[in-house]
């Protein structure tokens, strides 16, 4: 890891102008590690910017520079970037950007923890042994001598907690756990963090979350599964995002060896989230089969269809 990362940290202060990109659909660790690295690079004078293909959920705008996140496309046609940074993503079609990137004069600079990553960057630092890539960011900065402050600490402790669900799910280590330590002796707000992510359920949400929880089917000893449709979130008044805390929460299930949410986006595709907490069982592979990836314990995918057609496909393969 010292190699690459002296080689990235030596890109970064040499580029003349910097876009980071958090994948689309954000989750606390894309925008976590986005936000911790542009608050440290601003901090050195460098000039540098945050896309998502998706608005950033608004639970995340304690986030340093989570105004300043754009979704405009437009961004890409800069001249003066030479250097993009995509963060957490297997691949490029995963970030939302592989249409904005191909063939563009930027160097890219590929930082993630998936084990379905493609190295798809002139340079490449992928670890699949951590539990974040706002761990790795962490890392790579301490590493680089790179000066945290209580804005970026904040940020990259997100990043490892909902990544870790808490510090309850497989990724959990005790380097992470060492790391967020670290973060919070440097200033890092865990109050704040646990208030806008964890205790943040609303009414529409619960009841959200109890119409789901009532659709769970055991479909054998390997697989659960359960669903949410487009009309639940208009009729009970709730973001998108919502469905990431309950595809962690089937993680509580011990009657299947993994757990499966399907969702359908406004886009007309369906996107899945399969969860286990069994080292016999790998959702990553399964996820793979449909064009997706992720962890062995946490993986998903989006597809084409419908949720009765896709749950058909996937229980033909398992």
């Amino acid at each position: 890891m010292q190699t690459i990362a002296k080689q990235i940290y030596s890109r970064l202060l040499s580029a003349n102008k910097i876009l980071i990109v958090s994948h689309q659909n954000p989750d606390g660790d894309t925008l976590g590690a986005g936000t911790g690295l542009l608050e440290t690079l601003k901090n050195a004078g460098k000039s540098a910017r945050l896309f998502c293909a998706t608005p950033a959920p608004a639970k995340f705008n304690y986030l340093p520079h989570h105004d300043t996140i754009t979704s405009d496309p437009s961004v890409f046609t800069d001249t003066d970037v030479d250097t993009v940074v995509v963060l957490d993503s297997g691949d490029l079609r995963y970030a939302g950007v592989h249409h904005h990137l191909y063939n563009h004069r930027a160097e890219i600079i590929n930082i993630d923890h998936h084990p379905t990553n493609e190295n798809y960057g002139a340079y490449n630092l992928v670890r699949t042994d951590y539990s974040s890539t706002s761990e790795i960011i962490f890392h790579f900065l301490r590493f680089n001598g790179a000066r945290l402050n209580h804005l970026s600490a904040t940020a990259l402790l997100t990043g490892i907690i909902t990544d870790t669900d808490n510090f309850t799910n497989a990724a959990t280590s005790a380097r992470a756990m060492a790391v967020a330590s670290e973060l919070i002796a440097t200033g890092a707000n865990l109050n704040l963090i646990n208030a806008r992510t964890v205790q943040n359920k609303t009414v529409g949400s619960l009841r959200l979350w109890g119409l789901v929880l009532s659709r769970l089917v055991k479909h054998s000893d390997d697989l659960a599964s359960t669903y949410v449709k487009n009309e639940d979130w208009k009729n009970h008044d709730v973001p998108e995002s919502e469905a990431e805390g309950i595809a962690n929460f089937l993680n509580n299930l011990d009657s299947a060896k993994a757990a499966l949410i399907l969702k359908e986006t406004p886009d007309g595709k369906i996107k899945g989230s399969f969860r286990t907490t069994r080292d016999d069982t790998d959702v990553a592979a399964m996820a793979k089969r449909l064009g997706g990836g992720g962890h062995k314990k946490a993986a998903g995918f989006t597809v084409e269809g419908t949720v009765e057609s896709v749950l058909a496909r996937i229980l033909t393969n398992t």
